[in-house]
Formats: C-alpha cells, structure tokens, sequence
C-alpha cells in the first residue's frame, strides 16, 4: 500500500530528488535539499508518495490567499516516477492534495501545467480540473 507524508528532514527531501528531477531536469542534486528548504521557509511543502520503499510520485505546494480567487492551494509540482506512471499514484497524489485543502479551508485548488506537456493535462482533466487561466511570465 502506498503511503503519502510530508518531507521534513534533509534525508526525506533528498529521497525525493531523482523524481523532481524527471520534472525539472535544470536542477542540480547538490542544490536541491537547500532550494526546498529555502522554499519551505517561503511556504512550501512537500509531499510523497512512497510505494515498496521508493519514492513514485510527489507534489510540491503552498496555501496562500490571492485577491481573485481567495484561499487557495497552489501545486508548483506534481510528477509520478516515469517507471510507475499509469499506477494509480497520481490519482492518489491529487485526491490527497484536494483532501489537504478542504482541510486547510481553501476555496480553490489549482497548479500551472506547461503547454508541451499533453499526456499531463489528459490526466488532469480526468481528475476534473479545467483550464481557467493563461499563465504569462517573462525571463529577467
């Protein structure tokens, strides 16, 4: 059975690492424990889903109050391990995310999804989530 819990120590967050880097290849093992740990202090938690021992899938959010939409919990990450993909661990992941901001009184839930990545929002819009927003950014 397939357990999800916080990542609150260095070695936790660690453990998570060769997953979120299948989501975010740019970032470097010797600066991820800091990175969250930094982003932690910001907010942002991490969460797991550990599966036989290993890591398969993880979610890295925050709560946080915006004017247009009100409470709201915020995924920045969510990516199954690609060799347990189509598992059921994503599905769980999402349901548990929900679960959490319901729990922390939230009013929406949402994440941000990039454009070349179809196979996700398939998964997302079976999960029930809609497109309701572009996302504009600009490097600096």
């Amino acid at each position: 059975m397939a357990s999800i819990q916080l990542a609150e120590s260095s070695e936790q967050i660690a453990r998570c690492f060769p997953v979120m880097h299948q989501l975010r290849p740019k970032l470097a093992a010797q600066e991820f424990v800091e990175r969250i740990e930094q982003q932690r202090r910001e907010g942002y938690r991490l969460a797991f889903l550990e599966h036989d021992g290993a890591v398969a899938a993880l979610a890295g959010f925050r709560v946080m109050s915006v004017l247009w939409s009100g409470r709201t919990l915020y995924v920045d990450d969510l990516v199954t391990d690609e060799a347990m993909r189509s598992s059921g661990f994503g599905e769980q992941m999402i349901v548990w995310l929900v679960s959490r901001a319901r729990a922390e009184n939230c009013e929406t839930f949402s994440l941000d999804s990039g454009t070349q990545r179809q196979q996700a929002h398939a998964f997302y819009f079976r999960q029930g989530l809609r497109i309701t927003d572009f996302h504009f950014q600009m490097q600096l």
